[in-house]
């Protein structure tokens, strides 16, 4: 009765908390249980992993299965967790070797036919990976945004099915190509202003010094004008700027393509928005 175990991430914010997914099958009456706080779509995982195998021409075996996701007392949340309870259910089976399995993270979001969908979090988890490591797997459209994480081992898979011919060597999957640069500058130019001396001066010296702004006049004063042509006259984000404004496109799901955010990004929320709007809240803070 032995415990096959896989490691995956949850989010607090933009950083990636380990979880290990454990797997346990027992004599008993069949039943599969997931344990550790997990969330709605944590727990209808038991489901979408029973299809996947299904599809396959697997089924799961009419005993106990126990699914725990460690530490117990940490919300477990997102359907990224599909993809590591699979994994570790499917080494529990000895299907997969726990030991090949060991050396990597996982997240990814199964359909029923057994193929992975892309979820958010692919590249602090992949940055979490590495700083432990381990490789990291992942939906095969997710590949290039996990590898700017640097020199990690990615597997980009497709479906379950690619991941089971990987790990029992029958077809080895190749490395995910890198991502590309979404370095694309703002259409809108400062240049284009015409008067308003003091006011552009003042985004002119904002922007060289990094100080914050505050304009403040009248309805149709040019203030957004003004604000939106910000980003045209501010330099490329550094290395680690890129990295950082990146893992929160990530989080929230808005790293298109799995291109790395060089230029500083620009949000333009309503006058009327909430704090919990502007910086983001919850129970658990997110973008």
């Amino acid at each position: 009765m032995a415990i096959a175990r896989v490691q995956s991430f949850a989010f607090a914010g933009i950083e990636a908390v380990p979880v290990e997914v454990q797997a346990q099958i027992a004599a008993g009456l069949p039943t599969f249980l997931i344990v550790g706080l997990p969330d709605k779509a944590v727990g209808e995982a038991r489901e979408r992993v029973r299809a996947a195998l299904i599809s396959m021409g697997l089924s799961l075996p009419p005993k106990r299965i126990l699914i725990n996701l460690a530490p117990a007392d940490l919300q477990k949340e997102g359907s990224h967790f599909d993809l590591p309870i699979a994994l570790a259910v499917l080494a529990a089976m000895e299907i997969l070797p726990a030991e090949d399995l060991g050396e990597f993270a996982a997240l990814g979001e199964l359909s029923l036919d057994g193929r992975l969908h892309a979820v958010a979090g692919v590249l602090p988890a992949a940055l979490g990976a590495s700083s432990r490591e381990l490789g990291l797997i992942c939906p095969q459209s997710q590949g290039a945004e996990a590898n700017w994480a640097g020199d990690i081992a990615i597997l980009a898979a497709p479906d379950l099915l690619a991941l089971i011919n990987h790990f029992r060597g029958t077809q080895i999957m190749s490395a995910p190509p890198m991502g590309e640069i979404a370095g694309v500058r703002s259409t809108l130019d400062l240049a284009d202003v015409r008067g308003m001396v003091m006011a552009r001066r003042a985004l002119e010296i904002a922007a060289a010094g990094g100080h914050n702004l505050l304009f403040i006049g009248p309805p149709g004063g040019g203030k957004s004008m003004l604000a939106a042509r910000l980003p045209g006259i501010l330099p490329d984000l550094s290395p680690r700027e890129a990295l950082e404004v990146s893992m929160v496109h990530s989080v929230a799901g808005m790293l298109d393509g799995g291109r790395l955010v060089t230029r500083p990004p620009f949000r333009e929320p309503h006058h009327s928005a909430s704090m919990a709007a502007l910086t983001g809240g919850g129970n658990r803070a997110k973008p």
